[in-house]
């Protein structure tokens, strides 16, 4: 039976061959878990690695990260990016703290009903922390299994999401749900890679209907590609004296409850003339309030659907300004305590103000 190889063959491997270190594996801690699995979404292991042991020393427990303020966490989580992903853990963090006494929830259902925690979160706490038998379904598995099986339906899909879901499940070694899911997931990120993968040595290519059909290179398929859309955003770094005009961002956007300069949203980078005429500022440069000191290249930062192009201009005034739309000044000292967007931080790094 091909599904009784897959797992015993997969299981196999992790006994022997899986020597893939990371700080949380065989953790069964519930939180350590719920941590890093929310800071793994959408990012690298090597670039989490640093992220999780920052977050277990300053946040040891549910208390400690329930009781923080908000500016702290989001400090500690800048550079990051995905910032929903942070919000959504201080929500959760008070959800487990208020309604389930500061206790992690036990359930798989309990587990889905914190914020920001979905079914592919909700199934890995449940199998490493309470050996309860959900199976894990990400871009790891669904590689995985979409190769060995041979399955060409978009994993994007209503009709995909279904059949790897139930396939994931039946495939599930419901003695070790956590051990099985570790497993598949390495064997996804370190055999069965996106690009390359290393067949010559995967302990399932003699059953793997992709490897002999040559279609590695075709599986898994998606129906529809990401929309990018391009954002030009030039910042007015406003100095006066040894203050900075800064804002925090409110809105329903990007980089929501981080701090950043003053800046002008077109659809391309103001050139210098463009931003003296501009009707916002032009007051402010025709009374000699405003003085260019410097203007930087262009900046870039790329999202799931959005490239940011920013770019910097280094603004003196002479005197203080105390409306300015929603901004107001902040010393550098301030500044190395506040969380800003990466591209922001770049800036602010390379020019030696934070």
């Amino acid at each position: 039976m091909k599904e009784k190889f897959f797992r015993n063959r997969l299981m196999d491997w992790n006994r022997v061959s899986n020597k893939r270190e990371m700080p949380w594996k065989n953790e069964t801690n519930p939180y350590r878990i719920w941590i890093s699995e929310i800071i793994l979404q959408q990012t690298r292991v090597e670039q989490g690695w640093d992220y999780y042991r920052r977050f277990i020393h300053e946040f040891p427990d549910i208390q400690s990260l329930a009781t923080a303020s908000e500016e702290r966490i989001l400090k500690l989580w800048e550079g990051l990016g995905y910032y929903s992903r942070c919000r959504n853990l201080i929500i959760a963090s008070r959800q487990i703290f208020n309604e389930f006494n500061g206790k992690f929830p036990a359930s798989y259902e309990e587990i889905l009903s914190l914020k920001g925690v979905g079914e592919y979160t909700a199934a890995a706490i449940s199998s490493f922390a309470f050996r309860l038998p959900f199976a894990v379904v990400d871009g790891n598995v669904l590689r995985v299994i979409s190769r060995f099986f041979g399955i060409a339906t978009p994993t994007d899909s209503a009709r995909g999401k279904k059949q790897f879901k139930e396939l994931a499940q039946q495939l599930l070694d419901k003695k070790a749900p956590g051990a099985y899911n570790q497993a598949i997931m390495d064997f996804g990120a370190t055999i069965c890679k996106p690009v390359n993968p290393s067949c010559n040595i995967c302990p399932l290519q003699t059953k793997c209907t992709a490897y002999h059909e040559g279609k590695t290179d075709l599986l898994p398929q998606k129906s529809r590609k990401v929309k990018i859309t391009n954002r030009y955003l030039t910042y007015l770094v406003i100095q006066h004296k040894q203050k900075f005009y800064i804002r925090k961002r409110t809105q329903k956007d990007i980089w929501r409850g981080l701090y950043e300069p003053l800046f002008l949203e077109s659809d391309h980078l103001l050139t210098e003339k463009e931003l003296v005429s501009h009707p916002l500022v032009a007051p402010y440069f025709s009374k000699k309030v405003f003085t260019i000191h410097s203007v930087s290249g262009p900046y870039l930062q790329k999202l799931t659907h959005q490239n940011i192009h920013a770019q910097f201009i280094r603004i003196y005034s002479n005197e203080l300004i105390r409306e300015i739309a929603t901004a107001f000044p902040v010393s550098r000292s301030k500044m190395k305590s506040l969380s800003f967007p990466k591209i922001v931080r770049d800036y602010l790094n390379q020019q030696n103000m934070s």
